[in-house]
């Protein structure tokens, strides 16, 4: 009869993404009587890692809401705040897509090739609004260690010629910023 020993969260080395697949901890013998599976084990969070949660609201500043004492109420926002961090350094570059750009990849703007908006994108480095492969994102690195993530509202981070229902999508929040986009 075959068994299953469980390799844990606890298991994985998460010094580097892709995290390492786990070993094979079954036996294989000469028949299948004497053999023991082993199923791969799927990334998971480790244990009590904490949910995440990234609002992004485009084009308003920390004094609109009154989640940082702006005069807009914003009580379901205030409540979520209140149980979690609130970020107040963050780097604007003044533009939407850029500063996107910034807080989905923690780098700055030119380094994640987002110098200025999607539509003006150039051919040149830091400006082509091409985010490169060697630049994950944050979703990356959570799906990367067995969250789900998804991506709700406005991508403006895909350059505009992978704009459309045809693709490609690896730049796109269904591919790299997110796993879903509505």
């Amino acid at each position: 009869m075959a068994t299953n020993k469980p390799n844990t969260s606890a298991d994985r080395d998460r010094s580097t993404l892709p995290l390492p697949e786990l070993p094979f901890r079954g036996k294989i013998g000469k028949t299948y009587l004497e053999s023991e599976g082993d199923w791969p084990r799927l990334p998971a969070p480790p244990e009590g890692a904490p949910n995440v949660v990234v609002i992004l609201l485009d084009d308003v500043g920390f004094g609109q809401i009154s989640t940082f004492d702006g005069p807009v109420p914003t009580p379901r926002l205030d409540k979520l705040a209140a149980e979690g961090l609130r970020y107040t350094r963050f780097h604007t570059t003044a533009i939407c897509a850029p500063s996107r750009a910034t807080l989905l990849t923690i780098r700055n703007h030119h380094n994640c090739g987002s110098g200025f908006l999607t539509e003006w994108a150039t051919g040149f480095p830091s400006y082509n609004n091409m985010i490169p492969k060697s630049t994950a994102s944050v979703a990356e690195v959570l799906r990367g260690n067995g969250y789900s993530t998804s991506w709700f509202g406005k991508n403006h981070n895909t350059p505009d010629w992978e704009s459309s229902v045809a693709g490609p999508f690896d730049r796109s929040g269904l591919g790299r910023l997110g796993s879903s986009m509505l």
